[in-house]
Formats: structure tokens, sequence, C-alpha cells
């Protein structure tokens, strides 16, 4: 059985590559920190040999976890139309306190709430996929629901 892809925009892919890359910069550097305190002495009482390996350890799972991200991506492109997809930049219009909000509908490794970047398996990713510009929308969160109205949607 083939595991399933996630999907993933283009610019996220691209985002997920360079991260890798720059952590791969930083291996033989941390390499050699952990060679140096191990030429230290005594590794059962030498904590800079301790430190040493486990930020080595956390560097390869993050590079091993990041590739495998990339395996298991695939990067959808958008189609230039008003529908609501991954890869689109979507404002909508919350419906209790007439607030207007701004964001990206991105996959879920390329999630980001700081950065308006709204993954698509979220409450309101979901609720909006797929929806065109006027629609109206009901988004279930965990703890309670409510709706906004699509006022703009462009490719991102």
């Amino acid at each position: 059985m083939e595991p399933e892809t996630t999907p993933i925009t283009a610019a996220g892919y691209q985002k997920i590559e360079q991260e890798i890359e720059r952590l791969k910069s930083t291996k033989p550097t941390a390499i050699k920190r952990l060679a140096e305190a191990a030429a230290l002495g005594d590794r059962s009482e030498n904590a800079e040999y301790s430190e040493s390996k486990r930020a080595l350890g956390q560097l390869k799972g993050r590079i091993q976890f990041l590739t495998k991200q990339l395996q298991y991506s695939e990067v959808v492109t958008p189609r230039n139309d008003s529908k609501i997809e991954i890869g689109k930049t979507v404002t909508i219009q919350f419906l209790d306190d007439n607030e207007a909000e701004t964001f990206e509908i991105v996959g879920k490794p390329e999630a980001d709430v700081d950065a308006n970047k709204i993954s698509l398996v979220s409450p309101i990713g979901s609720a909006l996929l797929g929806a065109n510009v006027g629609d109206t929308v009901t988004v279930t969160a965990p703890a309670f629901s409510y709706q906004v109205k699509i006022t703009d949607v462009t490719l991102s």
C-alpha cells in the first residue's frame, strides 16, 4: 500500500528544500564540535560532549524529518479562478463582527499562523476549500462554529 501524499505549494516545497540545505551545511561544524568535545576526556562526565552529541542527533533528526516531508509531498499548482484551493490567497469577512481577514491556503507542512498561512486541513481551511467568492461557509472549530463570507480569492 502506497503512503498518501501531502499537498504543498511550490513555495512551501522550496522553503523546506532550503532549510534542508542550510541544516546540511551546519552538519560538519556540529561533527567537529562533537569530536573536539570527545577529545576532552571522560565522556561520562563531559557535559560539552553530551550536549554536542544531543545537538548533532537533533540536527540529523530534523534533516530526516524534512526529507520525509518532501518525499511524501505533492506540489499543487492552483488554477486561475475564484475557487478556493491550496496556493490561493483568500479574504473573508466574519459575519458575527464584520472583521475581515486575509490569508493564504497552504499545505500542512508549511502552515504558519503568524504569517497568515492557514493549512488546508485546519477547520477554517477545510471549510473554505472548494468555495467561491460570495459564498458563505460555516467553520466548525473544536469549541464552536461560526460563519464567514468569502470576499476575494486570488493566486498567491
